[in-house]
C-alpha cells in the first residue's frame, strides 16, 4: 500500500500481517500470553532489544501492534500504541512524560477521571498541577512556569464542547518551554476530523472505547507520537508503571471497528448537526453547544482545525429545573441513558452527576459545566427518529 494512500484505504489496510503459507483476509486473534523462542540466544537478544520479535503479550502482541500502526498512520504519527482503557492511555503517557518536581498545565474542562488523576493522583507524587481555560491563550501564558513539562487539553472538551486552538497552544508551548510536550486528547474528534500532530502537538491520546471501536463492546485507550517517546511509554509507562495491557481480542475488535471509522463518523456528524439545529429552535431549550453551529463562540476555530465535520456530541441545557430535566431524560424512549459515546446507539447523560461527578461544585462552575447540562452522543439511527424522541419529551415537559 502506498504511504500517501487515502484515509479510508489506510484505516482498512495499514498493518496487514503476512503469515507464510497462510493468507487470511482478516487478521487472526493471537490469543496467547507468551511466544516461543527458537533458541536461548534468540530470547536473550529480544529481551535486550537487539532483535525484533515478540516475547510476552504484556510487552507486545501482533493484534496490538497492528492497531498501533493503524492509529499512527491515521494521526500522521511515527508510532502508536494501545492500552486497556482510555485512562490507561492517559496515565501511561503522563507517568512517562512527568516526574516529581515537574509542572503539568492543563485545561480546566477535562473528562472526570482525567481531572481526578491530575488533581488527586499526580499531586500526591510531587507533580505540580495547574488548571486554566486553554481557550484563553493569555491565561495559558500566565500560568507557565520554568518547570512546565506538559501542556494537556481536550478539544472539543468533555462535556461542554469548548474548542481550543491547537496550533496556538502548541506554538506558545514550544516557544516558551522547548522540552515540554503538548498532549491532546482527540477522542471526540477522531483523526478523521482532526489531526493535532499536524497542528504542532507532540502526542495524541484516545479513549478507543469510543469512536475508534465504535460498537460499545470494548474498553481501550491509544496514543500516538514520535517513535522514541512511544517506545518509552511502552517500555516504562506501560510495562513498569501502569500495566494497562490491552488483550488481543479487544485489539481485534478495534481493528474491525477502524475499518469503517470514516463512514461512521460522517453519519454521526450529519445526525448531530440535525439534532443541534432542532434543539436550537425548540422553545424548551435554553442553550445548545455544538461546534458546527454558528452560535458556538469558537465556531471559526472549529472550522479551521476540524476538517470533515464537527463531531457527534451535542450538549444542551433546558429552560427547566434540575428535576424537570431529569424527568425529560427519564421519559426518552430511543435515546438511552448511559455514559460513554461514539456508539451506534444514541446515548444521553447528566455530566455533573455522572462522568464529571469527581468535580467539586466550584470546579464545575469554573469549567463551565452547568448542573442542568445534558450531553447527547448522537448515534447512527435515522436522525428523524432521534429528533422525534426528543421532540415528544420536550413537548410533554412544556405542558
Amino acid at each position: 500500500m502506498e504511504k500517501n494512500s487515502g484515509f479510508a484505504t489506510q484505516q482498512i489496510h495499514v498493518g496487514k500481517l503476512e503469515i507464510p503459507g497462510i493468507a487470511p483476509l482478516a487478521t487472526p486473534i493471537f490469543q496467547t500470553s507468551t511466544f516461543e523462542f527458537a533458541t536461548t540466544e534468540q530470547g536473550a537478544k529480544r529481551f535486550a532489544l537487539e532483535e525484533p520479535g515478540y516475547i510476552y503479550t504484556r510487552l507486545g502482541n501482533p493484534n496490538i501492534t497492528k492497531i498501533g500502526q493503524k492509529l499512527a498512520a491515521l494521526e500522521h504519527a511515527e508510532a502508536g500504541m494501545a492500552m486497556s482503557s482510555g485512562m490507561g492511555a492517559v496515565t501511561t503517557v503522563l507517568w512517562t512524560a512527568l516526574k516529581a518536581g515537574d509542572h503539568l498545565l492543563a485545561d480546566d474542562a477535562l473528562y472526570g477521571c482525567t481531572f481526578s488523576f491530575f488533581t488527586h493522583g499526580l499531586t500526591r507524587y510531587g507533580v505540580e498541577v495547574t488548571l486554566v481555560d486553554f481557550s484563553d491563550i493569555e491565561k495559558v501564558r500566565e500560568a507557565i512556569r520554568p518547570n512546565t513539562k506538559v501542556f494537556y487539553f481536550e478539544t472539543p472538551t468533555n462535556p461542554n464542547l469548548k474548542i481550543i486552538d491547537i496550533e496556538a497552544v502548541a506554538k506558545l508551548a514550544h516557544e516558551t518551554c522547548p522540552e515540554a510536550k503538548v498532549i491532546v486528547d482527540n477522542t471526540f474528534a477522531t483523526p478523521y476530523l482532526q489531526r493535532p500532530l499536524d497542528l504542532g502537538a507532540d502526542v495524541v491520546i484516545h479513549s478507543a472505547t469510543k469512536y475508534l471501536n465504535g460498537h460499545g463492546d470494548v474498553i481501550a485507550g491509544m496514543a500516538a507520537g514520535k517513535a522514541d517517546f512511544i517506545q518509552e511509554c511502552t517500555l516504562f509507562g506501560l510495562k513498569d508503571m501502569t500495566g494497562a495491557v490491552l488483550g488481543p481480542f479487544e485489539a481485534y475488535l478495534i481493528d474491525r471497528g477502524l475499518k469503517t471509522l470514516d463512514i461512521r463518523v460522517k453519519k454521526h456528524c450529519e445526525n448531530a448537526m440535525k439534532v443541534a439545529k432542532f434543539l436550537e429552535g425548540h422553545p424548551m431549550v435554553k442553550r445548545v453547544i455544538y461546534p458546527g453551529l454558528e452560535s458556538h463562540p469558537r465556531h471559526d476555530v472549529a472550522k479551521k482545525q476540524m476538517r470533515n465535520g464537527f463531531g457527534g456530541i451535542v450538549t444542551f441545557e433546558l429552560n427547566a429545573t434540575r428535576e424537570e430535566s431529569a424527568e425529560f431524560t427519564n421519559s426518552l424512549k430511543l435515546c438511552t441513558i448511559a455514559v460513554s459515546l461514539g456508539d451506534a446507539e444514541t446515548l444521553i447523560e447528566h455530566p455533573a452527576t455522572m462522568t464529571h461527578s469527581t468535580y467539586t461544585p466550584e470546579a464545575l462552575e469554573e469549567a463551565g459545566i452547568g448542573v442542568s447540562m445534558l450531553r447527547i452522543s448522537v448515534g447512527l439511527e435515522d436522525a428523524e427518529d432521534i429528533i422525534a424522541d426528543l421532540d415528544t419529551c420536550l413537548n410533554a415537559l412544556k405542558k
